[in-house]
C-alpha cells in the first residue's frame, strides 16, 4: 500500500510543483512529514541538506532521498528503499514528461499555423531579454573585479567577455566550444 501511495504523493507534487524545485520542498514536507508521517521533521531537514549538496534539482534529489528513506523507516530493507527511491523519482518527473511530450507534439503539429508562428515570434525576443539579462547580473565586481581594484583582471574578464561574444554571434563558434576556450585562456592569463 505505501509504494502506492508513495507513487500518488509524488506525481501530485509533480503535477503541482509550480516553481521548481524549492517550490516543491513545502509540498514534500507537507505531505511525507506532516500528512504521513513517513519522516522525522529532522530527517527531513538533513534530506533537504543532503539534496542541496548532490547535482541535479534540489526537488528531484529530496524525492529520490524520501523515496528510500519513507520506506526503510516502514521497515522494509535498503533493497526495497532503493525502488522506493527509483518510485518517487519516477513520480515527480512523470508529470513533465507527460506534459513536455503533449506540447512538443502539438508544436510540430501545428508549427507551420500562423498563430505558432507568432507565439515563437514574440518569444524570441523575450528569451534574448532573459539570456541578457543573467549576463548582466553576473557582470559584478566579484567576476570582473574593478580597474581601480585589480586591473588586469577587470581588462582580462572584458576581453574575454567581447571575444566570448564576438567568435558565437560572428565566427559562429559552437558556445561549449567557446566556453572551454574561454576558461582555458582565462586560466593563463590569470
Amino acid at each position: 500500500m505505501i509504494f502506492l501511495l508513495l507513487f500518488y504523493t509524488f506525481f501530485k507534487i509533480g503535477l503541482f510543483g509550480f516553481g521548481g524545485g524549492y517550490a516543491m520542498l513545502s509540498l514534500i514536507q507537507g505531505e511525507v512529514v506532516t500528512r504521513y508521517g513517513w519522516l522525522t521533521t529532522s530527517q527531513f531537514t538533513d534530506i533537504v541538506a543532503i539534496s542541496q549538496m548532490t547535482p541535479g534539482p534540489i526537488g528531484i534529489n529530496s524525492a529520490t532521498y524520501v523515496g528510500y528513506t519513507a520506506l526503510v523507516n516502514a521497515g522494509y530493507s535498503p533493497a526495497v528503499g532503493i525502488l522506493g527511491s527509483l518510485m518517487a523519482t519516477v513520480a515527480v518527473v512523470l508529470p513533465s514528461f507527460i506534459l513536455m511530450l503533449t506540447v512538443t507534439k502539438l508544436i510540430i503539429k501545428y508549427r507551420d499555423t500562423e498563430i505558432v508562428e507568432t507565439m515563437f515570434s514574440l518569444l524570441r525576443p523575450a528569451i534574448v531579454g532573459l539570456i541578457a539579462a543573467a549576463a548582466l547580473l553576473l557582470m559584478t565586481r566579484e567576476n570582473f573585479s574593478a580597474p581601480e581594484v585589480n586591473p588586469w583582471q577587470f581588462y582580462i574578464s572584458v576581453y574575454l567577455f567581447v571575444m566570448a561574444f564576438i567568435g558565437t554571434w560572428y565566427f559562429k563558434i559552437n558556445p561549449i566550444r567557446m566556453i572551454v576556450l574561454a576558461g582555458i585562456a582565462g586560466l593563463l592569463l590569470y
